[in-house]
């Protein structure tokens, strides 16, 4: 493959991808805006120049680095995560074809004057919690998180890229001693030790903290001083950088950055439950976080089947609201071809004024409706309660989820009917 002119040729082809226009450039390479001239689709196309992998002093870093991001070309596949769809790597150099993500990343809001907002910002970390939860269950360790390497999808949906300094622990790839940008690196990195899960947990708290106050816990005019720093001191508590910043919010962000990994959180959905806590302190009671969408819908059994990746679409697939008590949800004989989820609260289910059970958080009710398909009339009435958190299901939306979500949405919904008219059965014959 030839050099890649730093003025780009818009007729310039590399491999099937042909080239729109440069998005970025680096000290080891560029992306381009690509298309695949087989699928028709556009994607980001990370070009690797050939005297990078000739360098004398660097060159095996680089390779090895860009060989970790193309083995995984094709193995992640998490709605948080940047897909890598294809990669090709010579002797010479090397393309890798990745998802095109047109937000840019969340290092420009790293700044005090270009902050999100703090809920957005819990969001987006929880949502990062479950992305590396599901990295790490595939045996990889990134090793490089920090905000440049969270792309921005759209509002705070977001995806983690740049997988070349991972740490593949099923693979045994051949590893570097240091990888990772020294800002972010846990105390277990910086000393060569063992790295697991709680290194990526460090990471991300740093990213974190960065976000909310807009500096870095620490900072140094030399290495060693950070090293130092990062070893010995506590960072300033994020409150007492950002006024109005609730002072809970302070434990929740330091127990990620606890110098030993053994202080930090014990597990990632540990640290995605206090983040979907802590959210609460700064929204208003009637908002609706995604955390609070999946965390339901994690906890229910009859879901179990799911991935994560599936798990999302269903949370994104339902609408969901906080419904008043004392008021109907659906009524008998009124027509209907949606199914709904009560995430939290209690309904009563009613035909002709019987009783036939009383419903509380984590059930399912309306499948019937469903699925038959069409609009049917309701057997039941369901009247809520309590206050609820209610998310509705209708099939048109539902449809647009991948064959396999909705299979196993079905199967599960089918066991809860049938264990639920058994119920209603055995009361209406007594």
């Amino acid at each position: 493959m030839a050099d890649i002119p730093f003025e780009l040729d818009l007729d310039l082809q590399i491999g099937k991808y042909d080239i729109q226009k440069q998005l970025g450039r680096g000290a080891t390479g560029t992306v381009y805006l690509a298309k695949d001239t087989f699928s028709g689709r556009e994607v980001a196309l990370k070009v690797i120049e050939p005297e990078v992998f000739r360098d004398p002093q660097f060159g095996s870093v680089h390779r090895a680095q860009f060989l970790n991001e193309a083995s995984l070309a094709g193995k992640l596949k998490h709605p948080h995560i940047v897909a890598i769809l294809d990669a090709v790597v010579t002797e010479e150099a090397g393309h890798i074809a990745m998802e095109l993500v047109t937000g840019g990343d969340l290092s420009q809001h790293a700044t005090p004057a270009t902050l999100l907002p703090v809920a957005d910002v819990l969001q987006i970390i929880f949502k990062c919690c479950g992305a590396l939860e599901y990295a790490f269950g595939e045996g990889i360790v990134h090793r490089d998180i920090k905000p440049a390497n969270i792309m921005i999808a759209q509002g705070t949906d977001v995806k983690i890229a740049d997988f070349g300094a991972a740490l593949l622990r099923q693979t045994q790839a051949v590893q570097t001693a240091v990888m990772g940008s020294p800002y972010y690196m846990s105390p277990e990195q910086m000393q060569d030790k063992p790295l697991t899960h709680h290194s990526d947990m460090y990471c991300l708290g740093v990213a974190l903290y960065e976000l909310l106050v807009g500096q870095k816990p620490f900072t140094a005019e030399t290495l060693e001083g950070l090293v130092h720093k990062v070893l010995n001191e506590l960072p300033v508590p994020p409150s007492g950088l950002r006024p109005g910043l609730p002072r809970q919010i302070d434990a929740v962000v330091l127990r990620a950055l606890a110098k030993k990994p053994e202080h930090r959180y014990v597990t990632w959905a540990d640290f995605a439950l206090q983040l979907s806590n802590a959210v609460k302190l700064v929204l208003p009671p009637d908002a609706i976080p995604d955390s609070e969408k999946y965390i339901a819908l994690k906890s229910v059994d009859m879901l179990s089947g799911l991935s994560d990746a599936e798990l999302w679409e269903l949370a994104n697939a339902g609408h969901w609201t906080r419904f008043d008590a004392k008021q109907p949800v659906i009524r008998e004989n009124e027509p209907g071809n949606s199914f709904f989820f009560l995430a939290n609260g209690q309904v009563k289910v009613t035909r002709q004024g019987r009783l036939l059970n009383m419903l509380d958080k984590k059930e399912f009710f309306g499948e019937m409706a469903y699925i038959r398909g069409g609009e049917l009339p309701r057997h039941a009435t369901v009247e809520s309660m309590v206050q609820l958190l209610l998310a509705e299901f209708d099939p048109a939306t539902l449809s647009r989820m991948t064959v396999g979500a909705q299979l196993q949405l079905t199967r599960a919904l089918v066991r809860n009917l049938v264990d639920r008219l058994e119920l209603a059965n055995t009361r209406l014959g007594k």
